[in-house]
């Protein structure tokens, strides 16, 4: 069944009380914002929570994509944070920091950091959301789905970074990962070389590269994966998922692919073809999760 939205998705509130770690905090009007959500340039890393009327206590982190360069976060955030508030889930929007721009100092860890910084976040306001700090996932798209790949294969990875606050204090490691056409290669031909380029640099080193070639980074402590991508993806490769998906398979990690003829790149919650209410598989797989009840109960 469900329930009526409460979408606070206008008010965002800053991942760190102060300056965040990684990078200096750029001037402000550094920040780019276009039509429907879509943001560059970040200046600060900032969340925005979607809550529903009455929380089932399942939480998501929600990480929009855009190469690492910029963030489509309507339909691949705020769309997303009302499509969970509805089902009873609540959501956080993250706007984490990417920019085209070198020089701003985004390269890897700092995506890694916000990621990491969101998750704690979550657990930390479980109880203040209604969420149990135990079903706590997190969902990314295209380069999104490369932060949430790294997110549910590096929780145990140190940044030296991050902050010594009561919030870093917590686990970041999300309790389940949903990935949606991700890009997982760095350093393949089957890569997506825009995405290597804004995390990695121009000229990454062959350590940094197999660091963040995620399917590499699996190992039995992965959490359950659900998965989407299709074969005429033609931005980022169906192998990204499947290389990701065979690696679960090997680690004895639980992992549901859906993987279609149709549907290209960037179709957030949409779908073309047979890809088209790809969501009702999504929604299977979180009620055979106990993390949404089943229909009428």
């Amino acid at each position: 069944m469900m329930t009526a939205p409460v979408a606070l998705g206008a008010d965002w509130v800053d991942l760190w009380p102060g300056e965040a770690p990684g990078a200096k905090r750029p001037k402000a009007g550094t920040e780019t914002t276009g039509g429907g959500w879509r943001f560059s340039n970040i200046e600060v890393p900032q969340y925005t929570l979607f809550k529903a009327e009455k929380p089932n206590g399942t939480g998501v982190v929600v990480l929009p994509g855009g190469g690492y360069a910029m963030l489509a976060a309507d339909h691949e955030g705020k769309q997303v944070g009302e499509f969970f508030a509805k089902r009873g889930v609540t959501a956080i929007v993250v706007k984490y920091r990417v920019s085209g721009n070198a020089a701003l100092g985004y390269q890897f860890p700092v995506p890694q950091m916000d990621a990491r910084r969101a998750i704690r976040t979550m657990r930390f306001k479980a109880k203040e959301w209604g969420i149990d700090a135990g079903r706590i996932g997190i969902m990314g798209f295209s380069a999104g789905g490369h932060l949430c790949s790294t997110a549910v294969t590096m929780f145990d990875d140190k940044f030296e970074q991050e902050t010594k606050d009561e919030i870093d204090q917590l686990s970041c490691r999300p309790d389940f990962g949903i990935l949606c056409y991700p890009v997982i290669s760095m350093g393949e031909k089957y890569c997506h070389s825009g995405s290597v380029r804004n995390l990695l640099g121009g000229s990454p080193s062959k350590e940094l590269l197999a660091r963040n070639n995620t399917a590499k980074r699996v190992t039995k402590k992965t959490p359950p994966i659900f998965m989407v991508h299709s074969a005429d993806d033609g931005a980022v490769p169906l192998r990204n998922g499947t290389d990701f998906a065979a690696a679960c398979a090997e680690n004895k990690v639980s992992v549901v692919c859906h993987f279609y003829a149709q549907g290209g790149h960037g179709y957030g919650l949409g779908g073309k073809g047979d890809s088209a209410g790809w969501t009702k598989r999504l929604e299977d797989w979180m009620i055979s999760r106990k993390l949404l009840p089943k229909p009428g109960v």
